[in-house]
């Protein structure tokens, strides 16, 4: 792999999820709580931010274009052209203090999302749904602590799910067929002095790459749960992490300042800023959400 490069200094709030879209020839990706996204086009150098009426925590490009996202009100297509937001399902709209997480689009279109608790983050009242392309919605499983990155095997047979101040990643057999999860067994358990999990996908081979909040670091995993290598960042709050580009093989790194007290900030001044990682490894490209 190269030298880490720092990219742009954007200095998002909470940068989350980003997501090559080749037919745009750009990286997307969203400040959380910043009501912000952007594009950056690798072939100039440029980019481009718009802001937005709602957080966007998770998001998957449409079959039909556009794109499915969780926000802070729900699941919802987003139209990038007017900014517009269609809120299709809120199963959490009677509790004030849940909002929507990341999501991911499983191997056969459909949309995953956890909830996560804005008040007390480390109550363990979260929940992961799947929303299929016919618009139902069903509950896969609950009582994790703050949910966070999710992704899947290159089969589609394994489901992750970062279970953060839990500080686990779980994984499931995952029924293609059905959308249903079974097995459910500790992926990995990430140590108090490495931060807590947050963004995750997985790439090409089969292996895991987990972004640590507070931890200043990303870690490949194998495919059984051992360190297989680990990326130092020079912030603590490393959010997500992606395959990028014409190959899928530059890993964009969004960070954070969120969290992070005055003096955190002069230390860490680089904390919400993009990097880039050039590497030999190729990721997958994601999905589309079938509806």
């Amino acid at each position: 792999m190269s030298e880490l490069e720092h990219l742009l200094p954007v200095q998002n709030m909470c940068g989350e999820i980003p997501n090559w879209v080749p037919e745009k020839k750009a990286v997307y990706w969203s400040d959380f709580d910043g009501r912000k996204f952007y594009r950056y086009y690798p072939g100039t150098g440029k980019y481009e931010c718009d802001d937005l009426v709602l957080m966007i925590g998770g998001w998957g490009r449409r079959k039909q274009g556009g794109w499915i996202t969780s926000t802070e009100k729900g699941i919802a297509f987003w139209d990038e052209d007017t900014l517009e937001f269609e809120i299709l399902a809120d199963p959490e709209k009677d509790n004030d203090n849940i909002t929507y997480g990341d999501g991911a689009v499983d191997r056969d279109g459909r949309f995953l999302v956890g909830t996560m608790d804005f008040v007390t983050f480390d109550a363990p009242n979260s929940t992961l749904y799947s929303y299929y392309p016919d618009g139902i919605l069903k509950k896969l499983d609950d009582g994790f602590a703050l949910s966070n990155g999710i992704g899947f095997s290159p089969d589609g047979t394994v489901l992750y799910f970062t279970d953060m101040f839990h500080r686990r990643i779980v994984a499931y057999d995952y029924n293609r067929s059905t959308g249903h999860v079974s097995g459910k067994r500790t992926f990995t358990v990430i140590p108090e002095e490495k931060g807590y999990p947050d963004g995750l996908i997985v790439d090409s081979c089969g292996y895991v790459w987990s972004c640590h909040w507070g931890g200043s670091l990303i870690t490949r995993y194998t495919p059984d749960g051992g360190i297989d290598r680990t990326v130092e960042l020079p912030v603590p709050n490393v959010a997500c992490c992606a395959f990028c580009g014409e190959d899928l093989t530059d890993l964009y790194i969004t960070t954070a300042w969120k969290g992070l007290s005055g003096q955190g900030r002069k230390d860490y001044p680089l904390s919400g800023d993009v990097f880039r990682l050039k590497t030999d490894i190729q990721g997958l490209l994601e999905p589309k959400f079938a509806g």
